[in-house]
């Protein structure tokens, strides 16, 4: 490429798009911890109490209609922060992705769910993507589905990720768009 294009040599990579990148002998590991620390403080979330997860499980996610507006600008500018941190955080895209869905009109319960996944990230701000240099070239691909899991339309949600060795490539999490009329699981 030098010899088709002007290049000057930066020294290596350690941050790009908010994305702290970490060389090491044995690979390379991928975190948005100073991102996190931002946002945290930007959404005064530094002195708070931690949770060990980002979204209550068997409490799930409902319309709330009797409950109470919150601020849509300040809502939405949490998802949409939040929304950045996945792209080195699978470990809270579920939960981000959940709450984006009441973007419109978002309720008090929802900031709180909301509320939640930053306290998760308050105790847990140095987690990231690790993808060693060492490692076979086996595509594994999980995948998970929940029946009719979605308890205001009845829609499934559906994810899964992908392994190149014991390196994560590609991740999702979607809910369906149609209301599954079967129970059948590949």
């Amino acid at each position: 490429m030098k010899s088709r294009f002007q290049m000057s040599s930066m020294g290596e990579l350690t941050f790009f798009l908010r994305l702290q990148v970490k060389q090491k002998e044995d690979g390379i590991f991928i975190s948005q911890d100073k991102y996190v620390v931002k946002i945290l403080k930007k959404f005064d979330f530094v002195s708070v109490k931690t949770t060990s997860t980002p979204i209550e499980t068997q409490k799930p996610l409902v319309k709330d209609e009797e409950a109470s507006d919150i601020d849509v600008h300040l809502y939405r500018s949490m998802i949409g922060s939040l929304m950045y941190l996945i792209a080195s955080r699978p470990d809270i895209m579920f939960a981000v992705c959940a709450c984006s869905r009441f973007q419109v009109t978002p309720k008090t319960s929802h900031l709180n769910v909301v509320k939640r996944i930053f306290r998760y990230l308050k105790g847990k701000p140095k987690l990231g993507l690790w993808y060693p240099r060492v490692s076979s070239f086996d595509l594994e691909a999980y995948s998970d589905s929940d029946y009719a899991g979605a308890n205001l339309d009845r829609k499934s949600t559906t994810g899964g990720c992908q392994f190149l060795g014991r390196r994560l490539i590609s991740w999702q999490c979607k809910k369906q768009t149609i209301v599954a009329t079967s129970t059948t699981e590949a």
